[in-house]
């Protein structure tokens, strides 16, 4: 028997000269790859290694994002196998667009999102689904311009399984049914805010479409007529009912039909269904795992309350884990039927439960101890007695919202820190912690979300010993926390090295060196310095050469920002998206140059005083991915219209503000921002 000899690998370079690469496998250098897609630069950097690393980096590429249309010519043919194809960022894509890309990915398309895309009619979606045959998913979210004609072209992917045509204002019953019978093998579907589409449209996709796991369909004027259909769907795990106003207890009580696979069910905001309703809608479902029911009372005040009735709706569902009960008000029996669910709850939300107390609170989570997210945010009936329960009883608590629990002393913020070693997210802004409770939730080593926004007593001290125990933290909100400095952004730029999202605005002690400090957060991605009087150029200038993944960027009223700092990002963030520059000492030398950033979309741009109608223009004219720019209505009349109908043609979108300028540093908008009325305000 001739013994099979080992194949040896072929060198990546075909030039003779000696290669250190050369003893690298195309499989190897894919493995590679593999490891570097969330890294934009790490990608670039990699494919312009060697041309044998730039060719193999082009038929590795399967996910593309592009920043502008124009664009995809440059890369049809360096990237053949193309699968999943993002156009989000492209707010003007005709038919002409998707013809191209339909005859260059035909053979590998399986998804496209054109969210926020426009100016493509049925023609161009009928070459993409004629010709893509592989095409499964499909985001056509916002195309208000589409109607009948356009689903009848989707109509066309035979292979479709998710699809979503949230706000097609345009789409009637008869473009449902076209896509109905044509996408059979559907899986997913969501049509809210299309409110053409009533009852028949729907009974329509529920006849053909067998197949439908989840289904949206919010906000759509439609009666239990459908729902009889609906629920004959035996694959059927979502279905979200939101704001459907047709839909009330004496149809609900019509129904011959239950949904046995049915996991999540959304009833939020479904003003005329109560208990009664609910329970002829759920019954026979076996499966159910999750019910929302959120906002109810904030609707109508003559909405039914949580009551033992409504509860003992849940009471045969033994797999329930989330109930979502936010907005609506609560009884003492309501509280005492859910102690009694006979489920294994894991997530609870309250939030702005009217008539929650500590006797409540902790009757509820006494009885129900696996639970791992509580949602407590705006119960102010609630004190130290609830957080001194909850903490003993819910030790595996992955997530506390508790934002404005005004109530709750200081010292029940120690317990947290004590009790919960697991919590990953802790909101407790406009509270009362206090440095000795941020110390005990230091303990909490697994915290990645901390917000601690309006929290007067909380200081460098304490913040410093959660930068030096959180490594793991990746959003901090410290918005109005006055007495925050240096010294403890510092701590979280040392110790936090996976920080992507901070917010230290209207901190008067912030200066220079915070921005110095976190510009060592390579992973950062947005930045909240609005109103932060010491921060000028020279800090920003450190966070736009260290924070090169920046995206939003928020820097209003920081008077002493000027070209000086817009220069370095324009140099160095290619990654910017938004930006908020009122009220700084941007010229419309700084504006021009921030309009080379290629990825930026969304600016606000209100009373800077260095700025002039021709900057305006020629920076409008350079920012060619502007999808959205607020401006003062006092430059309407000065920008010529040529520019402006030119912009609007490319899907960028004026929003004109006649707002007078403001001295005063946000006066009493942080208190409409939390929900607060100036006499709540100590």
């Amino acid at each position: 028997m001739k013994t099979q000899s080992k194949r040896r690998p072929q060198p990546l370079s075909p030039d003779s000269s000696p290669n250190p690469f050369d003893i690298l496998t195309e499989e190897i250098v894919c493995k590679i790859l593999d490891h570097l897609h969330n890294d934009p630069f790490a990608t670039k950097a990699f494919s312009l290694t060697c041309k044998a690393f730039y060719f193999i980096e082009s038929r590795h590429r399967r996910i593309l994002k592009p920043l502008r249309p124009e664009l995809l010519p440059r890369i049809f043919h360096r990237y053949p196998f193309v699968s999943h194809l993002d156009l989000s960022m492209c707010p003007r894509v005709d038919d002409n667009t998707l013809n191209v890309i339909s005859s260059t990915w035909k053979a590998t398309l399986q998804s496209i999102n054109l969210s926020r895309s426009r100016f493509f009619t049925n023609a161009g979606l009928s070459s993409l689904f004629v010709n893509c045959s592989g095409l499964v998913e499909v985001d056509l979210c916002n195309a208000t311009q589409l109607t009948d004609l356009a689903a009848s072209a989707i109509a066309e992917a035979k292979n479709l399984e998710r699809l979503s045509l949230a706000r097609c204002k345009s789409i009637t019953d008869m473009g449902i049914g076209c896509i109905a019978v044509g996408c059979r093998k559907l899986r997913s579907l969501c049509l809210k805010w299309c409110l053409r589409v009533g009852d028949l449209g729907v009974e329509l996709i529920a006849l053909k479409c067998k197949q439908i796991r989840s289904l949206d369909l919010s906000y759509l004027p439609i009666t239990e007529k459908s729902l009889n259909s609906v629920l004959q769907l035996q694959h059927l795990e979502d279905l979200v009912l939101e704001g459907c106003h047709g839909i009330d207890d004496d149809g609900l009580s019509t129904l011959d039909q239950s949904c046995k696979s049915l996991k999540m069910l959304n009833l939020s905001n479904c003003q005329n269904v109560t208990h009664t309703g609910l329970s002829s809608l759920i019954n026979g479902t076996e499966q159910l795992q999750q019910i929302i029911l959120a906002y109810g009372s904030s609707v109508s005040p003559k909405l039914p309350k949580v009551t033992s009735d409504l509860v003992k709706c849940l009471n045969a569902y033994s797999k329930l884990q989330s109930i979502k009960l936010d907005g609506c008000t609560v009884t003492w029996s309501g509280i005492k039927a859910m102690a009694s669910l006979n489920a294994p709850v894991k997530e609870l939300s309250l939030s702005k439960c009217l008539g929650l107390t500590d006797d409540g609170l902790s009757f509820l989570v006494q009885s129900h101890k696996d639970l791992r997210k509580l949602d407590i945010t705006c119960c102010r009936k609630i004190t130290y007695t609830s957080i001194d329960i909850i903490t003993n009883s819910c030790t595996s608590l992955t997530s506390l919202r508790m934002e404005s629990c005004s109530l709750v002393p200081k010292e029940a913020f120690v317990l947290i820190g004590a009790r919960c070693s697991f919590l990953e997210e802790l909101d407790a802004t406009d509270n009362e912690i206090d440095d000795e409770g941020l110390k005990s939730i230091s303990r909490c080593s697994k915290l990645s979300i901390l917000k601690l926004g309006i929290c007067s007593n909380i200081s460098d001290e304490g913040l410093a010993k959660v930068g030096s125990s959180c490594s793991m933290l990746k959003e901090v909100d410290l918005y109005r926390s006055v007495a925050i400095s240096d010294e403890g952004i510092a701590a979280i730029g040392e110790g936090c090295p996976a920080l992507e999202m901070i917010n230290i605005a209207y901190n008067d002690k912030i200066t220079d060196n915070s921005l110095i400090s976190l510009s060592k957060c390579r992973l950062l991605k947005a930045l909240e310095i609005r109103g932060c009087l010491g921060v000028s150029s020279i800090g920003l200038s450190a966070i736009a050469v260290g924070c090169k993944q920046l995206t939003v960027l928020d820097i209003k009223k920081c008077f002493n920002i000027n070209d000086n700092g817009m220069l370095p990002l324009a140099q160095f963030s290619q990654n910017l998206k938004q930006i908020n520059l009122s009220y700084c000492s941007v010229t419309d030398v700084g504006l021009v140059a921030l309009a080379s950033i290629s990825r930026l979309q969304n600016m606000t741009i209100l009373h800077l005083a260095g700025l002039t109608p021709n900057g305006l223009a020629a920076a409008l004219l350079a920012c060619r991915a502007l999808t959205k720019v607020k401006l003062h209505a006092s430059f309407r009349p000065l920008l010529p219209q040529s520019i402006l109908g030119y912009m609007e043609a490319h899907g960028c979108v004026f929003h004109w503000r006649d707002k007078a300028f403001q001295k005063e540093m946000d006066p009493k908008g942080w208190k409409l921002h939390f929900g607060r009325s100036s006499s709540e305000v100590p």
